[in-house]
């Protein structure tokens, strides 16, 4: 049986992560002098989210079409921003989620810079959109919240002008 490249390539990068967070995880058991649980880490995020924490059950979630297109970006800072967020839930409870608790576990214990969002090219997982106008201008919105207008009679106002957002036909 021969195994694809691209299954290759994806076991290597979960090894890449796993050696990332296992770093991560002695800078912080050295710096705060304690241990901490290894997360469970699971690749089952979609759409735009580069990763998602679950601080309760102390599990990581990752986009591994994100982590495959963006591998050496993605290591160096999307898996330590989600494993801060652990970091601080067991050190400070519920703090706010990128708040200067996150900010000084990212810029003075991981030493990446403490951004909030990834700006990894998303075309590939994004899906399909469909254009709504209000008086300021052209919204793009999801097919869910497409769907959600157009099969439950939901609404959806823009937030800079306040107006009802109306399916435009042409694209």
């Amino acid at each position: 049986m021969q195994i694809s490249s691209e299954t290759t390539q994806f076991r290597h990068l979960k090894m890449q992560v796993q050696r990332r967070l296992n770093a991560c995880l002695q800078l912080a058991e050295a710096y705060f002098q304690q241990s901490f649980p290894m997360p469970v880490v699971d690749y089952d995020v979609r759409g735009v989210k580069a990763g998602v924490a679950y601080l309760q059950q102390n599990i990581i979630k990752f986009n591994r079409t994100l982590l495959m297109e963006n591998p050496e970006e993605f290591i160096r800072q999307v898996v330590p921003h989600e494993l801060a967020h652990l970091i601080v839930y067991r050190l400070f409870g519920r703090v706010k989620p990128h708040g200067k608790e996150w900010r000084s576990v990212m810029t003075e214990l991981f030493q990446v810079p403490a951004d909030t969002c990834h700006q990894f090219d998303v075309q590939s997982v994004c899906g399909q959109t469909f254009a709504y106008r209000c008086q300021c201008g052209i919204h793009r919105l999801s097919i869910r919240r497409h769907n959600k207008i157009q099969h439950e009679k939901m609404e959806y106002f823009c937030r800079k002008c306040k107006q009802k957002l109306y399916f435009s036909r042409q694209d």
